[in-house]
Parts: C-alpha cells; structure tokens; sequence
C-alpha cells in the first residue's frame, strides 16, 4: 500500500485541494502551491482526510483526552477526525470547537461538544502565522486544561519570523509537538518521483528562498 503521505498528496492534488502556479500569501510571498483544505468539500474526500489525520495521531503515540477544533476549519476536521479514530482505531475520543461569537441564549458559551478538560490535541489545516493556535491556546488554558500537541495536514516548512519554521515557533512558544500527515519536503519528493521536474524545480527555488534552516 502507498505510504500515508502519498495517499493524502495523491488525494490533495486530484481534488485541487493542493494547486500548483503562483498564489500570492498574506505574508506578500508568492508562493508556487495553495493548499486549501475548505476544498475537502465532498463526503468521500472529507472521508479519506479523517482518516489521514487519525492514522497519523496513532502513528505519533501522544497522549490526549479530547480533540479540538479551532473555529472555523478545525470544526470539520476535529469532527471527522474523532468519526474516524472510533471507526477505523476502536478509540473512542470526544471533540468539541468554539464559536467565534459567545452565545448568549439557550446553552449559552462558546465551547460546543465535549467539556474541554485534561490533555487537548488541536487539529488544524496548517500553520501560517499561528493566529489560530494562540486564540487555542487561550481558549484551552482558560478552560483549565492542557494543550498536548496540534495536529495538522501539511507542514509548509517555511520560515515564520525568523529563521525557524512556523511550525517551529509553535513549538518552542507553546512548548508542544506539532506533528502533520505530510510535510512539503514529503511532496517534493513525489514531484521527482512523478518525474514533475518543472514543478518540482518550481518548489525548490520557493524553499531556497523562505524555507526554514535544517
């Protein structure tokens, strides 16, 4: 069987969810690939992404309580991702995500699901500036429980303020494990492996100038 990373590049690139050309970022770069993971957008892709994201946390070995997703991408995806842990793992783990909007009626709060207590994993698409870790974050400790790691589908491996990657700096401001289904060198890879020289060169030159040191 193809590795876990291969599956979910294959997935990705068939549906459009990864795009290659120029896209211009917020941070002003102009990048040679766009992931989007709003394009998960059918049943069968959404599907086969929870179970990407549920192979990999039991690949990792962390240790966790509840999974949280950070509105408005992570609801889905912590959704799905819980849906494939009890089918496809026989663990059964509960999720919850917050509103943007604290609600005022009815149950009132902004956490839906789950209490949010004890050891939290945080799934997410991917890590840019890291805006929607921080809110997490807060949102996590000031429920009183622990963030453990955050999970997310694509490491960019890309510079974010400095030198280290932002997937780096999560790591060493929030002193958790950000671990991903796939990173960009894994996708560099089955660029040269398809024989996409054009592409790959593309992506080569991207790295070379906004790719985080080694």
């Amino acid at each position: 069987m193809p590795s876990l990373q291969t599956r979910f590049l294959k997935l990705a690139i068939e549906r459009e969810i990864l795009r290659f050309g120029e896209f211009t970022l917020k941070s002003g770069r102009i990048s040679p690939y766009f992931f989007n993971a709003g394009r998960f957008d059918t049943g069968s892709a959404l599907a086969s992404l929870g179970q990407y994201y549920a192979e990999t946390i039991v690949s990792s070995g962390i240790e966790f309580d509840i999974l949280f997703g950070p509105a408005y991408k992570g609801i889905p995806l912590a959704s799905v991702t819980a849906a494939a842990l009890y089918e496809h793992h026989n663990i059964d783990i509960p999720y919850a995500f917050n509103r943007k909007e604290i609600k005022t009626h009815g149950e009132g709060g902004q956490i839906v699901g789950a209490a949010l207590k004890g050891r939290v994993l945080v799934i997410d698409d991917v890590i840019t500036a890291g805006t929607a870790i921080r809110e997490a974050a807060l949102i996590i400790s000031a429920h009183h429980a622990e963030m453990v790691g955050i999970l997310i589908a694509l490491d960019r491996q890309e510079r974010g303020q400095g030198t280290l990657s932002a997937v780096e700096e999560v790591e060493k401001n929030f002193s958790v494990p950000v671990i991903s289904i796939a990173t960009v060198s894994d996708l560099m890879d089955w660029l040269d492996k398809q024989g996409k020289q054009e592409l790959l060169k593309n992506m080569q030159d991207y790295q070379t100038r906004f790719g985080a040191s080694q």
